[in-house]
């Protein structure tokens, strides 16, 4: 994910950051407790389509990368 892109989205429940998991190619808003899929390179920034990060995911330090 491009970090210029990043530093611009922000969580549409929260207005909050959003981390990026390469992982799991999503973006992760903590303060929601969401991570909403990247697919084919896009955000789909929908609160219908986020799962909800558990206690341990949600607990975690800042192990996803932020980086593309």
């Amino acid at each position: 994910m491009d970090t210029k892109l990043l530093e611009l989205l922000v969580c549409p429940v929260t207005k909050g950051p959003l981390i990026f998991n390469r992982d799991t190619q999503e973006l992760l808003s903590r303060s929601a407790r969401l991570a909403y899929p990247v697919r084919d390179g896009i955000p789909i920034l929908l609160e219908h389509e986020a799962r909800t990060l558990s206690e341990e995911e949600a607990a975690r330090p800042n192990a996803p990368t932020n980086s593309p």
